[in-house]
């Protein structure tokens, strides 16, 4: 233990305490430089700095205790049979349960209220509603939630947030009358308080009476609030419990954390170069996915100037040892995958030359001897013989475009999981002799660059539109083979070069140069993480420009252009942009999910 970091410490504290929590003994804490996240017993909080400052401490917890909750208190299958199908209907639904299952927690260990409120306060400094300036701007599951939270706890409105929520508050509270309190009597039922919000969503005008309560009606009567959290048991682990405001054997939790933070905020300061502490280089943008909000039908996207954007091929950007470097390390990461690599390959390729196989039509008067139907000649004379004709399958000359995410917010494990997608995909195709072209894109700086210092010489002139210097990288070519080309995809591991993304200047980027090309099928595959962020342009902006103008490229190329369009999410969900899309977690999900999703665009229709 001597040699044990109070990070370390403390790590270890979190993990107990959330698997205490959680009743799940499989559960696993990591840091994240990224937006924490969930996914089943392996939770990523915020990593704190180096003297765990109680604030970060703090923060860290709260996430920690709020996947806890989820896994002790929700029920995903039931949650996805009730749930609405409009896309703002959903986000509130969604919202409103996180709130429910939070406030068990902060309404029985006052040590736990006040971690999950500094996620609160977390979350809320990076969302939308805290630059609205409209009622319009306003995301309303944002404001809806921390209403109901409100309600539920008693705990008030973030300050960053009070704002927007006043803009809507009148309305909200109009129309909700007597739901928050109704809310509030079933908070540790699951199913019943599921059916009251969707009343409430039906009394906010956001859902029909015929739009949900069908699959209450589904569940069955025999299912009530203690038997509820064993139905779709697949949806969560084995360890799950029935719900209840009183958490048995846990009533030290809270205080326990608090000790563990003093006692770690008295141990000596970590030696100098840890990564919590965030240079220039490590800002890392919150990637948003926020719901679908209506695009005015005056919105137009403009940049202030394109004189500093650039298109680079890859080994313009480092010279050739460093490039060997970077790609030795990604090979490393293919390490203890080299099976999952192979069989990947080997399954895809089986599935595209499946549709190159030829086919004959028989019983010809002429073409090639049926040697089958020799056996009858023989038997009978009087039978004339049979001829074959190979038939003309019809498998379209195809090239695939990868355009990959490039963003800060892809450090780490997602940008070598998309490395390692390209580098399979690319091999594969090439040998199923489809073209493969593989692009990525980012920001040249942070923050604006020289586009935001002309603005500011320019005397800052409003609503300048995109405010950075566009960098879009090749990293191959579509002629180009992938043995000359692999070398280059080592590049995003690069850790200066993923800053910030426009995507929807990229997609169209992308999306002409397909157009360039000679090939029956083009195919374009975007791997992303989430929405576009540059701080820059939001910053002089309206709230949501870089996503409204991704979704009004995305609406064109899918309903206008001969591209087919589709995109796999690492980590986040992209589904409420790309209509074909897919979304993954980790390498070991890649072949099953990125298998079905091209070649099920390789079809022929």
């Amino acid at each position: 233990m001597a040699d044990r970091t109070p990070l370390d410490l403390f790590k270890q504290a979190l993990t107990v305490t959330a698997r205490a929590v959680a009743r799940e003994p499989e559960v696993e804490v990591a840091w994240s430089a990224d937006a924490p996240s969930a996914a089943g017993t392996n939770f990523r909080v915020p990593l704190p700095g180096r003297s765990l400052p109680a604030e970060q401490a703090t923060e860290a917890r709260g996430f920690a205790d709020s996947f806890a909750l989820r896994l002790r208190h929700h029920n995903a299958g039931l949650h996805e049979r009730n749930a609405p199908s409009e896309p703002v209907a959903r986000a509130c639904y969604d919202a409103v349960e996180q709130v429910r299952y939070e406030a068990l927690g902060a309404n029985n260990f006052s040590g736990m209220r006040g971690n999950l409120d500094a996620a609160v306060e977390l979350r809320t400094a990076t969302d939308p509603i805290t630059r609205a300036q409209s009622e319009g701007e306003v995301p309303l599951q944002t404001a809806l939630a921390l209403l109901l939270r409100e309600a539920l706890t008693g705990a008030p409105v973030p300050d960053r947030a009070k704002a927007g929520v006043e803009l809507v508050r009148e309305f909200i509270e109009a129309r909700t009358g007597g739901d928050f309190e109704a809310l509030a009597l079933s908070i540790d039922d699951q199913k019943a308080f599921q059916s009251l919000a969707l009343d409430m969503l039906q009394h906010l005008e956001l859902t029909r009476p015929d739009d949900d309560g069908s699959a209450d009606e589904d569940d069955g009567d025999e299912d009530d609030g203690q038997d509820q959290q064993e139905d779709d048991s697949e949806d969560q682990s084995d360890g799950s419990e029935p719900q209840t405001t009183e958490m048995a054997g846990e009533t030290t939790d809270g205080d326990g954390d608090s000790d563990t933070q003093a006692e770690m905020e008295s141990s000596p300061e970590m030696a100098d170069g840890e990564e919590g502490e965030e240079g220039d280089e490590g800002m890392l943008p919150v990637r948003p996915n926020r719901p679908w909000t209506d695009i005015p039908n005056d919105f137009e996207y403009k940049y202030f100037t394109d004189r500093f954007d650039e298109v680079i091929e890859a080994p313009e950007l480092c010279d050739s040892e460093e490039l060997d470097r970077l790609r030795a390390y990604l090979d490393s990461q293919l390490t203890g995958l080299q099976s999952i690599v192979t069989k990947l390959a080997n399954r895809l390729q089986r599935r595209l030359m499946a549709q190159q196989n030829r086919s004959w039509d028989f019983d010809q008067e002429e073409g090639l001897l049926d040697a089958a139907r020799l056996a009858r000649v023989v038997i009978s004379p009087g039978h004339s013989l049979s001829y074959k004709i190979e038939r003309d399958t019809e498998f379209k000359d195809t090239i695939v475009t990868l355009l990959i995410d490039n963003s800060g917010s892809m450090r780490g494990r997602p940008i070598s999981i998309a490395a390692i997608s390209a580098d399979i995909l690319a091999r594969t195709l090439e040998r199923c002799g489809v073209k493969t072209e593989i692009l990525g894109f980012t920001t040249r700086a942070w923050k604006g660059g020289q586009s935001r210092e002309a603005w500011l010489a320019d005397g800052k002139p409003p609503h300048p539109g995109r405010l950075n210097d566009l960098r879009h990288i090749i990293y191959k070519k579509a002629d180009e083979p992938w043995r000359r080309a692999r070398r280059n995809l080592g590049l995003m591991m690069r850790e200066g070069l993923l800053k910030e993304n426009i995507d929807g200047e990229a997609l169209l980027w992308a999306h002409q140069r397909l157009l360039g090309r000679p090939e029956d099928r083009r195919i374009l595959m975007v791997i992303s993480d989430g929405a576009p962020v540059d701080d820059s342009t939001l910053s002089v902006n309206n709230a949501g420009y870089l996503e409204q103008h991704l979704r009004r490229v995305i609406e064109w190329i899918e309903k206008s252009s001969p591209v087919q369009l589709a995109a796999i999410g690492i980590g986040h969900d992209v589904t409420r942009y790309y209509k074909k899309s897919v979304t993954i977690m980790d390498v070991e999900q890649l072949g099953g999910t990125i298998i079905e999703q091209l070649a099920g665009l390789f079809e022929v229709d």
